[in-house]
């Protein structure tokens, strides 16, 4: 059997996963000089391994973001899949509260890559407002959501509730903002469509 070129086969996927699971967790925890052995310890590879994926510091801060990234945005679809786009949308709002505070926590590791010439945010906006406004258009046709809803304001709405409760312990009030934010964004909706 063989694989597409630039695929990666189930085991290596699932170490390059481990990786940078392990990557966000210690940049987070102990800044951007944790040693890269500790992080493959803690992703159960060897260093040889890690190498093989993310042959610098840099190109495992710039993968362990994008992939924080990636894991927001590609859950847009799957929690519309699996729920109501209002209850969605709500799902994918803790999805990314998680991601900020990711990001926040690799902050040092981000700089430090961004320093070395790396651009880990090229896409970030491109790729939230697609996802955020697939929710957000799909509550709309459903009736649940508004229509004149402007999927950059509830991107600053977002970010601004992610930037004062980034505390793990202020993670309900979060909660309780994001409530509220949903709750405007239902105001005015037209309820479901008919037969849907």
């Amino acid at each position: 059997m063989t694989t597409k070129p630039g695929a990666l086969r189930a085991d290596a996927r699932r170490n390059r996963e481990r990786i940078l699971e392990a990557a966000v967790r210690a940049f987070s925890d102990k800044g951007p000089d944790v040693a890269i052995d500790t992080i493959a310890k803690t992703a159960g590879v060897g260093s040889a391994t890690l190498y093989r994926h993310f042959p610098t510091r840099e190109a495992l801060i710039e993968a362990a973001y994008r992939n924080e990234l990636a894991r927001v945005c590609d859950s847009a679809e799957k929690l519309l899949a699996d729920n109501p786009p209002d209850r969605a949308i709500r799902l994918w709002m803790d999805d990314f509260i998680d991601y900020v505070a990711a990001k926040q926590g690799m902050a040092d590791a981000l700089r430090a890559a961004v320093a070395s010439g790396a651009d880990p945010f090229a896409e970030t906006l491109d790729k939230l407002g697609t996802a955020l406004g697939t929710l957000l258009h799909a509550g709309a046709d459903a009736g649940l959501l508004r229509p004149d809803i402007d999927t950059l304001d509830v991107g600053f709405s977002l970010a601004g509730v992610a930037l004062i409760t980034s505390a793990p312990d202020q993670r309900e009030r979060a909660g309780r903002l994001l409530d509220l934010l949903l709750d405007g964004l239902r105001y005015g909706a037209t309820g479901p469509t008919p037969g849907a």
